[in-house]
């Protein structure tokens, strides 16, 4: 048997809590629908491409669906040599992996990085479908430059060096079907419909595994093909209205925010509505994480 075809090393029987990968996204342009994928590399910042690109306004200032809910219509598509863009009444936006413009700065959050403009089409392109009558955007597409390096919080991280692009903060995203399932009882019982995961855009989804168990880890093991996979959850991920808007239409409804708030206040970060953890790359830059590998954990007593 070759090395290409051995059987993936088995977790530790041990483990508190054991699953498995259910659901894998990529979001290549921040804040735009995610693509769902089999299998994806893993890399220092995450999974490959994952916000490799940004929308930014005139000043280099990031934007996001917190006001300009419309890109959640915007639906990539990765192949073999680019990514094409796809929106309604927009023809497609080819946008090539190994083609940049200009040098530029570009500013997410509190972070002012390096990045590279895409040019004038993908500026037009973004800045026709993304404004409104009477309110003319003139946005532009830039691309993450790969020679710097952007940290996470070394306070969350305790004091590690994780690297990130264009994410809000952290390289990978972990969230539970259990705790989607959990949501969605309490908005039925409210007499709301149920929700989807997309809408906590999480990198990975978890599955066989208690709703929330992906707060209570100290590390989250994935047995790969090449090893086992580390991955540190750091930082509960805080929710801003994002969850509110209907990832198929862009229309912002408040039944969800309104369900998390009963449940979820989260005293680790000040009582600020939390779902999902954010999680750093501690071993196997690389590696590919597959759905259908086999996950386990122990429980953190804080």
């Amino acid at each position: 048997m070759t090395a290409s075809h051995a059987a993936a090393p088995a977790l530790d029987d041990s483990f508190d809590v054991r699953g498995t990968i259910a659901r894998l996204f990529v979001y290549p342009v921040k804040s735009c629908a995610g693509v769902e994928v089999r299998e994806a590399l893993l890399t220092e910042t995450g999974l490959e491409f994952d916000r490799a690109w940004m929308v930014v306004d005139e000043q280099g200032g990031f934007v996001t669906q917190r006001e300009l809910p419309r890109m959640a219509l915007i639906r990539p598509q990765m192949k073999h040599s680019e990514m094409v863009l796809r929106a309604p009444g927009m023809l497609a936006l080819h946008v090539a992996y190994d083609r940049v413009e200009a040098p530029v700065q570009a500013t997410v959050w509190k972070d002012t990085v390096a990045a590279y403009d895409m040019g004038d089409v993908a500026a037009q392109w973004f800045s026709d479908f993304l404004s409104e009558p009477g309110r003319p955007r003139r946005l532009r597409l830039v691309r993450f430059d790969p020679e710097q390096r952007r940290l996470s919080s070394l306070k969350w991280t305790g004091g590690i060096e994780s690297e990130v692009q264009f994410a809000d903060g952290y390289a990978l995203l972990v969230a539970s079907e259990a705790a989607v399932d959990d949501l969605n009882a309490r908005l039925g019982a409210a007499g709301h419909a149920p929700v989807g995961i997309e809408r906590f855009r999480p990198n990975i989804v978890l599955g066989g595994v208690e709703a929330h168990d992906e707060d209570r880890l100290d590390m989250l093991h994935v047995a790969g093909d090449e090893g086992v996979v580390r991955l540190q959850p750091v930082k509960p991920c805080t929710r801003c209205p994002i969850p509110d808007i209907d990832p198929a239409t862009a229309v912002s409804s408040p039944e969800v925010g309104d369900a998390l708030r009963a449940y979820r206040a989260d005293a680790r970060v000040d009582g600020a509505v939390t779902f999902g953890m954010n999680l750093i790359v501690r071993e196997g830059v690389d590696r590919m994480l597959r759905v259908g590998q086999a996950v386990g954990g122990n429980l953190r007593f804080d």
